[in-house]
């Protein structure tokens, strides 16, 4: 006989692709999942599930069944919303999935503003390494570097930003100030820790010059901007960052210029509740007041 409930169990080993996270996230235990899972496939006659490299990946039959259950619980979670009467409420939780830079100096600044307006909604910024997916509900929205290619999403473009390189006065005073790309070989670069780019848009150096590479590194966007503002080498940073701070200077900017997106992604069954429009025209605000100072270009 067939229970609704393991179709949830479903849902959450196809989006951790491993049993111990989904227990966790569902506040069961592993034996718990796997007996259910075996239920599921029984009470289906189908495998839907193949181990493969320590994780599970879903088979055809369990694609198929992925469409039809993550549908389900769209329309189960629209139906709880509105015999909630939220849907046109600006209350709620909002869990926004953002990359750290981005956070820290487009977002931060204006959460006041945000709050005042919207005092009814938490706001989660979440900035942890990588993206949280809202096409596996981890968020509800995110604000990514690229645009996602799978799910069920609604994407939009927020708009470009630039990079360049900088460096501060005294590591420029100390080092001597490049006029070529090709001489970047010759000084310390800040960067990235290449096994750690959980995005290929962060993998900057390449793009400056051929075989360049960074000799203090870090995941921290924060903390490259702290090394590069306090002498230590030179690194690319978006120009949101690198122009405010009056004691970084842009290098070569004529020939070394990089251009990025941001993407806001949201799962498609939500654009329509109140307190995710007002987060998103939020976000789009956010971009128009600083492409004023050219820090962005907002989409069209």
């Amino acid at each position: 006989m067939f229970d609704w409930d393991d179709l949830r169990v479903f849902l959450a080993v196809a989006r951790a692709r491993k049993v111990a996270p989904a227990a966790r996230a569902l506040g069961i235990d592993a034996t718990t999942i796997a007996r259910r899972l075996a239920r599921l496939e029984k009470a289906l006659d189908a495998e839907l599930f193949e181990l493969s490299a320590g994780e599970r990946t879903l088979t055809a039959r369990g694609q198929e069944l992925l469409g039809h259950a993550e549908a389900a619980e769209s329309a189960a979670l629209a139906a709880i919303e509105d015999a909630q009467g939220q849907e046109h409420r600006l209350a709620g939780q909002v869990r926004l999935s953002v990359a750290e830079g981005f956070g820290t100096w487009v977002l931060a600044p204006g959460m006041g503003d945000f709050n005042r307006r919207h005092p009814g909604i938490r706001l989660d910024l979440i900035t942890a390494s990588g993206f949280l997916n809202p096409s596996k509900r981890e968020a509800d929205m995110a604000v990514m570097l690229a645009r996602p290619q799978r799910g069920r999403l609604m994407v939009r473009r927020l708009g470009d930003y630039r990079l360049h390189l900088y460096a501060s006065l005294d590591y420029l005073a100390r080092a001597g100030q490049p006029e070529r790309a090709a001489q970047l070989k010759d000084h310390t670069l800040i960067g990235y820790v290449p096994e750690f780019i959980f995005s290929p848009e962060l993998d900057y150096l390449d793009e400056v010059e051929a075989g360049l590479e960074a000799t203090l590194r870090s995941t921290s966007i924060i903390m490259q901007q702290r090394m590069i503002a306090e002498g230590a080498g030179i690194g690319v940073l978006p120009d949101f960052i690198g122009r405010r701070d009056p004691g970084l200077v842009p290098l070569m900017p004529d020939q070394v210029e990089i251009t990025r997106s941001f993407w806001l992604v949201m799962h498609g069954d939500l654009r329509k509740l109140a307190r995710i429009a007002a987060v998103a025209q939020w976000l789009q605000e956010r971009i128009e007041t600083l492409s004023v100072y050219r820090d962005f270009r907002a989409a069209g």
